[in-house]
Order: structure tokens, then C-alpha cells, then sequence
């Protein structure tokens, strides 16, 4: 507590000292009435000390004094009794009535024998710390928009021209067309496109062209009646249909095979499909979103995929840079994989070591961001320290001059090596692509259907287990 004598309050000195603080500062007698007003009071509330002195401090119209509006009374508000009120933030009603930001602090005045002469109270104008506070967040925010779209991550050049077309594109209802390389995000981006458009209450929903055999493909992609081949034993929804009002993603769009090349273009043009084994059509209202590794201008060139289907899905096409083309963003990726691993496993791995993250940007990053993720997640399995160190990484990160991923298998051709590729072989190269059928296929060399018929012949399911 302050303890000076009664006659202090009017020492020419300390006015003289009062008056020249930047702080408001005002005292209160023991009846609560003002006694002194300096010259920052006057500029902060807007009264003059001539109108502010005799008067109590519902003057000041404070909101959440104490916590509660502010009782105007020194005999109510327990400032006797607690001897000081702590800094507290609020706001006071300027004379012309806007509200000003403020942090109140207020204390008993006690005489050498300990009776109370009075309260002091400083004032503190915040306006321009909370201008400073608002636009610092408001930075933090836009950088966030920059470096994050959804679960997409970067903050290069190339990725923020990848955001800024994902808004015109959900901004829009274009048939949009993503082309990146196996691992960079595309079905993120689609995803991205949807959450982000006005059809984001409706279902998004994903069908992968190289799961599947065209003969299946067809029934999954427009349904079929019961009855209309053999094992139809009911009719079933296609996925055309079950996106109704949302958004269909086809990934993998340049493993379809001519026939259902006819039947997507068909169904793109007329808005309509009809299912197999029934005459009639149905009306469908659908956003088109497709994907491919594949570079499709040149199978039209080469003749394995229609002109008119491409100018139909290209309307508005977004490229993915591949990771060693943003080499800029691993940092960046790196820390948000730690974070959710760390989120994941309980563990509280803090950074990767400079070595490490060399090793990172040396790196070719073939299986794009889905290999560093990967990467991530086995060095989590074996770090146990709070940070990832060489000797965590996959062996072939570990190896120096290594800038690829070792391919298991070697890739047999189609006629007369099927027995150069053994089931084992097969769901290691699974595992090793992230269950991408696509991928095992260009690897292998092969078609996707012919990824299909092995894992059928040896009973791999198609998806991870």
C-alpha cells in the first residue's frame, strides 16, 4: 500500500510530476469523490479536470470493472476492503462518446497511521497497441491464407498460384481438369475446390479410374439395374447419381478405356446418363472435377485418348508443381508433418536436424509430398529423441548420392515374364506406391488392368487392408 501524509496532494511537485505522465492519473478522496486530474486524463476521457473534479468515477462510464459493470462506489466495489484493483482491461466513454480502450489500475491511499485518505487511479490508453494487436492478426491470418489452403501446404510462388486458381475455380462451376505428378495433392486440391465452391453442403464423391476394370469401372461410374449382366442380382446407384448437387472427382481420368471415354463425354455434354441395362435416361446436376499423371494432350496426339473429351475436361485446368520444383516448402511441410504426427503418436518431436533437412533439399522427392509424409511417418517410428536425426530416415534417403526411390520389382513385360513378378513382389510395390494402382502400373510398365488381374489372380485386395 502507499503510505504519504495527507498534505501530499498538494505538493506543486508532485502535480508538476503527475501532469507530465503519459498515463492518465486522477485521485479520489475517501468519499469517492475526483481530487486531482491530470493533463492525459483530460485528453483520454475528454473532460477537463474543472468538469471531472467533484464528481465520482461513474464519470468515466467503465465497462467490466471488477468484472461487472462498474457500481460507481467505493463502498461497493470492495476497492477499501481489497486495498487495489489489479490492472484491469476495460473501456471508458469518451465526452463525445466513442468508447476508449484502457487499462485501469486503481490503489488505496493510506495515511503513517493507516487510515484511508484516498484512492489513485492510472489509466492507460490502449487504442494504438490494440490497432498494432489487430493488424498484427490480421497478418498472422493472411499469411496463414498464404501458406495453407485447407490441408494444402506451401508458400512458394508456385503453390500460391495453385490457391489463387482453386478460388476462381470454386468460385465458378467450370469443369476443371489437375494434372500433377502421382503424390503432389490432387485429390486435395479437388477436395479443396469443393469445400471452398457453393456446392460444399453436397456430396463430393471420388472414383478412381485405375481401381477398377472397365467392365466394373462402367457399373461404378453410372450404375446398373437388376438383372442387366450376370451377378446384377439388385440395382445399384452409379456415382454420377450419388453426386447429385455436389461434386463428382474423377482421379486416374487417363486410364479409361475408349467405350467409357464415349459414355463420360456423352454424359458431360447432355447432362444425363442412363444406367446399364435400362432405356431411359437421368437427368443429372454435378460439378466435374478430374485428375491424371498422365500428360493427355499427348495421347491425343498419340491417339489413345478423344480430342473432344479433353477440350471438355480442360476447360480450366490446374497444373501441381511437383515437390522439387518448390523445394522452398519443405521446411514448411516438415514442420506441419510434425505436428501431426506429434498429434498422432504423443510424442514431442520439436525439429529435424540440419543434416537431416539438407538431405531433404538435396533430394528429388519422385513420390512428391505423399514420399516426404512417408518419410516423416518412419522416422517418427524410430526417433527417440526430440529431434529427427539421420539414422531415422528411410534407408534410402540414409544413402548418399541415392536421389530415387528403389523400385522392388523390375519391370517384366506384358507377354510371356508374368512369372518374374511374385505376389510378394507385387504388395511391396503396393505398399512402396501408397496402394496406387496407377503407379504400380508405370512402373511395372504395364496397363492398370493388368495391376487388377494380378492382384484378383492372387487375391490382394484393392485397397489397403
Amino acid at each position: 500500500m502507499l503510505s504519504v501524509k495527507s498534505d501530499l496532494w498538494d505538493s506543486r511537485l508532485i502535480r508538476r510530476i503527475i501532469d507530465s505522465m503519459a498515463d492518465g492519473v486522477f485521485t479520489m478522496d475517501n468519499t469517492g469523490r475526483i481530487a486531482s486530474w491530470n493533463s492525459s486524463m483530460e485528453k483520454i476521457s475528454g473532460y477537463t479536470a474543472e468538469e471531472a473534479i467533484g464528481q465520482t468515477c461513474a464519470l468515466l462510464n467503465c465497462s467490466r470493472c471488477f468484472g461487472k459493470t462498474c457500481p460507481a462506489d467505493i463502498n461497493r466495489c470492495n476497492i477499501l476492503e481489497k486495498g487495489s484493483s489489479g490492472a484491469k482491461e476495460c473501456r471508458l466513454l469518451h465526452k463525445d462518446g466513442h468508447d476508449v480502450p484502457v487499462i485501469k489500475h486503481a490503489s488505496v491511499v493510506r495515511d503513517d497511521s493507516g487510515k484511508v485518505i484516498g484512492i489513485v487511479e492510472t489509466i492507460t490508453d490502449v487504442t494504438e497497441l490494440n490497432e498494432a494487436r489487430k493488424k498484427a492478426e490480421e497478418a498472422s491470418m493472411k499469411l496463414g491464407e498464404i501458406h495453407q489452403l485447407d490441408n494444402i501446404i506451401g508458400k512458394s510462388k508456385a503453390m500460391t498460384d495453385v490457391f489463387t486458381a482453386v478460388r476462381l475455380a470454386a468460385a465458378s462451376e467450370a469443369t476443371v481438369l489437375i494434372q500433377g505428378e502421382s503424390g503432389t495433392g490432387k485429390e486435395l486440391i479437388a477436395g479443396a475446390i469443393h469445400y471452398n465452391s457453393e456446392r460444399k453442403e453436397h456430396p463430393l464423391v471420388t472414383v478412381n479410374c485405375s481401381a477398377l476394370p472397365e467392365s466394373l469401372l462402367e457399373s461404378e461410374l453410372f450404375g446398373h439395374i437388376k438383372g442387366a449382366y450376370t451377378g446384377a442380382i439388385q440395382s445399384r446407384t452409379g456415382r454420377f447419381e450419388e453426386a447429385t448437387d455436389g461434386t463428382l472427382f474423377i482421379d486416374e481420368i487417363g486410364e479409361l478405356s475408349p467405350f467409357i471415354q464415349v459414355k463420360l463425354l456423352r454424359a458431360i455434354q447432355e447432362r444425363e446418363i442412363q444406367r446399364i441395362g435400362e432405356s431411359k435416361t437421368r437427368k443429372i446436376n454435378i460439378r466435374i472435377v478430374t485428375a491424371t499423371h498422365q500428360d493427355l494432350q499427348s495421347m491425343v496426339a498419340q491417339g489413345t485418348f478423344r480430342e473432344d473429351l479433353y477440350y471438355r475436361l480442360n476447360v480450366f485446368p490446374i497444373r501441381i508443381p511437383p515437390l522439387r520444383e518448390r523445394k522452398e516448402d519443405i521446411p514448411l511441410l516438415t514442420t506441419h508433418f510434425i505436428q501431426l504426427f506429434n498429434a498422432h503418436t504423443g510424442k514431442h518431436i520439436v525439429d529435424t536436424s540440419r543434416e537431416v533437412m539438407r538431405i531433404f533439399m538435396d533430394h528429388r522427392w519422385p513420390g512428391n509430398v505423399r514420399e516426404l509424409e512417408n518419410a516423416m511417418e518412419h522416422a517418427f517410428v524410430l526417433c527417440n529423441g526430440d529431434r529427427i536425426e539421420r539414422e531415422d530416415l528411410p534407408e534410402h534417403l540414409r544413402q548418399p548420392g541415392r536421389n530415387t526411390i528403389p523400385h522392388p520389382v523390375a519391370a517384366p513385360p506384358m507377354a510371356g515374364s508374368r512369372e518374374k513378378l511374385s505376389k510378394e513382389q507385387l504388395i511391396t510395390l503396393l505398399e512402396d506406391c501408397s496402394w496406387s494402382k496407377a503407379e504400380v502400373a508405370r512402373r511395372l510398365g504395364v496397363s492398370h488392368t493388368s495391376v487388377w488381374k494380378y492382384m484378383k489372380k492372387w487375391e490382394i485386395p484393392l485397397q489397403r487392408p
